[in-house]
């Protein structure tokens, strides 16, 4: 049996691992932390969305330019094939209201534990608290341990590093470096699903942080998106966000700012908001009115106060059709995008150009890569997940096929 190094113990090198195993090959896998998948477990304290129940056609452009490369890893490898395997594991799946798909535990550690068992009665190895430092001067891999730097030579490998966010984790994104220096093209890696930093006033920070923005639609150019947002102390986050934060992203870091535009009702519009607000006020303050004729939240009331305030003018001024205006169409300034170690995932990383079809780098015969490491993106909804999982069952045949390959010759 070929020896098979597989570094980094996430979705993609896990999978990976399995299919090697199943083919017939020796493998171990190297982690440079403790234990495997920590990433995988904190992703499943929000419910684990393990991929999406929408038709592929619909399904595949969720990863936008990354589309045509990612393709036939998921065609291979499709949600349905993922669900069918959470279940040989032993862990039954749902599809949630929103089209999500979620272990009927909600949580990560009992799949975890089912699939290192799996792996572990399929012969896999596993080398943990070892820091891949890349290759020595035979071409051996390298790894830093606590017991000083150890050399493993082997038949081929792939690389599951992830990308860099949360780096307390296990993904730091050094990576790049080491294949950067052997003349592999890694795009910057960014923040991706992630949250922005706005210029709160104190007032609204003060009293306003943690609270969700509900039934909204968020807008920046040509895309809007429907959904839930949260107020933070330095901005803003949430499923809405994530899912603009590639064109929101792009805009921050292209001119420094992005104007992002909030519908608080946009069920309504604005003649019929109009209406609503044309109504004698009488002795109500200006923020029940709101709250009573046009259902306004109180955290919606004060981005309609920020956005005045930013305007020079009072709230109370505005006539009735400014106000309904304002309602949906509140004008956001976001300055900055978090930090890339609080993000879910990372944007960029090696180009598919570096690959053949069987994701296989090019210029290092017998490395493969998978999952976050590739240069791709996606929005939360089990896209990330489904990607991870699929590239990494597709570097797992790569390697077989090559191998074979390498007998034959």
């Amino acid at each position: 049996m070929s020896d098979v190094a597989v570094i980094g113990a996430g979705p993609a090198g896990l999978m990976a691992a399995e299919v090697l195993a199943q083919g017939g090959a020796s493998v171990t896998v190297y982690d440079a932390m403790p234990s495997a998948g920590r990433k995988f477990l904190m992703a499943g304290r929000g419910g684990l969305n393990l991929t999406h129940s929408e038709p592929l056609a619909d399904f595949l452009p969720r990863y936008r330019e990354a589309m045509p490369h990612l393709r036939d890893a998921i065609e291979a490898f499709p949600p349905d094939a993922l669900r069918d395997w959470s279940a040989g594991l032993g862990q039954q799946t749902f599809i949630g209201s929103s089209g999500r798909v979620f272990p009927k535990t909600f949580k990560a550690s009992p799949l975890l534990r089912a699939w290192l068992r799996r792996l572990d009665a399929a012969g896999v190895q596993f080398a943990f608290r070892h820091r891949w430092a890349g290759w020595d001067e035979q071409g051996r891999l390298q790894f830093q341990t606590p017991d000083g730097t150890r050399a493993v030579a082997g038949s081929a490998t792939v690389l599951a590093l992830g990308g860099a966010s949360w780096p307390r984790l296990g993904a730091d994104g050094a990576w790049g470096d080491l294949l950067a220096a052997k003349g592999i093209t890694v795009s910057k890696l960014r923040p991706a699903n992630s949250g922005f930093t706005v210029a709160w006033s104190d007032v609204f920070r003060d009293r306003f942080e943690g609270q969700p923005l509900k039934g909204v639609a968020l807008t920046i150019g040509a895309h809007t998106v429907r959904g839930e947002a949260m107020i933070t102390r330095a901005g803003i986050e949430g499923g809405a966000i994530y899912a603009l934060s590639a064109e929101l992203r792009d805009a921050v870091l292209g001119i420094g700012q992005a104007t992002l535009t909030i519908a608080l009702r946009p069920d309504l519009d604005t003649a019929a908001l109009t209406t609503r607000l044309s109504g004698t006020r009488g002795k109500q303050s200006l923020a029940n009115f709101l709250r009573k004729a046009a259902q306004v939240s109180p955290v919606g009331i004060g981005l309609m106060q920020e956005a005045a305030i930013a305007s020079g003018r009072s709230l109370a001024a505005f006539s009735p059709a400014e106000l309904a205006h304002l309602i949906n169409a509140i004008p956001i300034q976001l300055t900055g995008v978090a930090s890339i170690d609080r993000a879910i995932s990372t944007a960029g990383g090696i180009a598919f150009d570096e690959l053949d079809d069987h994701i296989m780098l090019r210029k290092l015969p017998g490395v493969f890569a998978a999952g976050e490491m590739l240069d791709w993106e996606a929005p939360t909804g089990g896209y990330l997940l489904q990607a991870s999982f699929a590239t990494g069952a597709a570097a797992g045949r790569g390697v077989l096929e090559w191998l074979a390959q390498l007998q034959k010759s």
